[in-house]
C-alpha cells in the first residue's frame, strides 16, 4: 500500500476526453488511480482550479481525491500559456502536501508542465519522482524541434532527475531512450488498459439504431481531438477518395476543437467535408467516455490517423469493441495494430493509401468479422488493474532505491 501524489496541471482528469484539452491522458490518470485505489493505495490528485465554483476538494471515488489548486486566472487556460503559473501550482501543492497527516511515497507528474512542479517538489520533499511525458516535444515533432526551446530544456531537466520514466509500450520506451538519452534502467513500460465492462463487442445493427444511424453501408470512425496532431482531415480526405471510387462509405467524427488552433482547424474540417458531399459525414460533439464504446461498436472500422501517438488509447478502445483499426504507423499504434490480423497500418499520409486500406478492412465480410474477433482478443491482454500492479512494482522499487540527484 503506497501512499500517491499524481499531478494533472493542465486538465482535470474528470475533463470530458475529446474537448479543450482533454484526451487520453485524462482518461489515464482517472483509470490508473481508480485502478491503484482499489489495490489499497491511497492517490490524492493535484490539478489546476479553473472555475470559481469548483469545491476545492472532491472524492472521485473510494481512495482517490481531486484537489483543485488555485494557479493564475480561475479560468480555463490554452495549456500552450500555463507555463508561467507551474511555480504558483507548485506552491500550492506543496501547501497541501505538508499539511496532510501522512507522507507521501511518491510523487507521479503527467505531462512536462506537471513535470516541472514534480521535480521541484522531490527535492523539497525528499521522495521518487515517476513521470508519465504523454507526449514528448522532439518526439512529436519528428525530432526536429529545437533542443533549446523551453520545452524541451524543460524535459531535458525532468528526465535527469526522474527516478522512472514510464512508457506505455516498448516503442516508446526505446523513443525516450533514443531522443531523451533516458537510462534504459529508469524507463519503466506501463501499458495502459481499457475498462473491458464499457468497452466490449456487441452487435452492430443495433448500436447503429441506438445512435440513429443508418444501419446499412459501411461506416468509419474518427475519434479524438481537432488539431492538427489527430490528423482528423487525413480520415475525411480518406472518405473523399472512397467517394471518387464509388464506395458508399460514411464518416462520423466525434471531437471538439483543441489547441489555440482548434477553432481554424475546425472550420478547415467542415470546409474540407462539404467538398466530399453532402450526408456522408457526420461530426458529433465529444461524447462522455463510457458512450464512446456505442460508436465503436457502430463502425465498421475506426481510423486513427495520427502524426505522433505515444501510445494510441482510441485504437485500444475500439478493439475492444470489434472495430477493425486502420492507424498511422507511428509510435505505440504499431504495437497495438497486429497489421493483417486486426486492422492495418499505413506509413504514408496518402488518401490513396488510406482508402486501398479501407477497403481491404472492410470490402470482404468474412475478412471483417475475422479482424474484428482479432482485435477484441489483443484487446483483452490490456487491463486497468495490470497497469496498476505494475505501476505499485515500479513505486516499491523506486522507495528501495537511492533518489535519482540531478545535483
Amino acid at each position: 500500500m503506497a501512499r500517491l501524489a499524481v499531478l494533472s496541471f493542465h486538465t482535470s482528469p474528470l475533463t470530458q476526453a475529446g474537448t479543450g484539452d482533454g484526451g487520453g491522458m485524462n482518461v489515464y490518470v482517472r483509470e490508473l488511480t481508480a485502478a491503484l485505489a482499489r489495490t489499497g493505495d491511497e492517490v490524492d490528485v493535484f490539478t489546476r482550479l479553473e472555475s470559481p465554483s469548483a469545491a476545492p476538494a472532491v472524492d472521485i471515488e473510494p481512495g482517490v481525491r481531486l484537489h483543485r489548486v488555485p494557479a493564475g486566472p480561475v479560468m480555463p487556460i490554452d495549456k500552450d500559456d500555463l507555463v508561467d503559473h507551474v511555480d504558483a501550482f507548485t506552491d500550492g501543492v506543496l501547501a497541501r502536501m505538508l499539511d496532510s497527516p501522512d507522507p507521501y511515497d511518491a510523487i507521479h507528474a503527467n505531462y512536462w508542465l506537471s513535470g516541472i512542479a514534480g521535480h521541484a517538489l522531490k527535492h523539497e520533499l525528499d521522495v521518487p519522482l515517476l513521470v508519465t511525458f504523454h507526449t514528448v516535444e522532439r518526439i512529436k515533432a519528428g525530432c526536429a524541434a529545437d533542443p533549446a526551446s523551453p520545452r524541451a530544456a524543460a524535459e531535458d531537466a525532468i528526465v535527469a532527475c526522474a527516478d522512472a520514466v514510464l512508457a506505455s509500450c516498448d516503442v516508446e520506451a526505446a523513443q525516450l531512450a533514443g531522443v531523451l538519452g533516458v537510462d534504459a534502467g529508469r524507463v519503466a513500460v506501463v501499458p495502459l488498459g481499457v475498462d473491458h465492462a464499457f468497452f466490449g463487442p456487441g452487435d452492430r445493427t443495433q448500436a447503429r439504431r441506438a445512435l440513429g444511424i443508418d444501419p446499412d453501408g459501411p461506416l468509419l470512425l474518427f475519434a479524438g481531438r481537432l488539431q492538427e496532431l489527430k490528423g482528423a482531415e487525413l480520415a475525411v480526405a480518406t472518405l473523399g477518395e472512397l467517394a471518387r471510387r464509388g464506395g458508399q462509405h460514411r464518416l462520423i467524427v466525434v471531437g471538439g476543437p483543441s489547441g489555440p488552433a482548434g477553432s481554424a482547424y475546425e472550420v478547415a474540417l467542415h470546409e474540407l467535408a462539404a467538398s466530399v458531399g453532402r450526408g456522408r459525414i457526420q461530426f458529433v460533439a465529444p461524447q462522455p467516455h463510457e458512450l464512446l464504446s456505442t460508436y465503436y461498436r457502430a463502425a465498421d472500422a475506426c481510423l486513427v490517423p495520427s502524426r505522433a501517438e505515444s501510445f494510441g488509447l482510441v485504437a485500444l478502445e475500439a478493439s475492444a469493441c470489434g472495430a477493425p483499426v486502420v492507424a498511422a504507423d507511428v509510435g505505440g499504434l504499431a504495437a497495438l495494430v497486429d497489421p493483417g490480423t486486426t486492422g492495418l497500418l499505413v506509413a504514408e499520409r496518402d488518401p490513396r493509401a488510406w482508402a486501398d486500406a479501407v477497403e481491404w478492412v472492410t470490402a470482404d465480410p468474412l475478412r471483417s468479422m475475422r479482424l474484428s474477433t482479432a482485435a477484441v482478443l489483443r484487446a483483452q491482454r490490456y487491463t486497468w488493474r495490470a497497469a496498476s500492479g505494475r505501476f505499485d512494482t515500479i513505486v516499491r522499487t523506486a522507495r528501495a532505491s537511492r533518489l535519482v540527484s540531478c545535483a
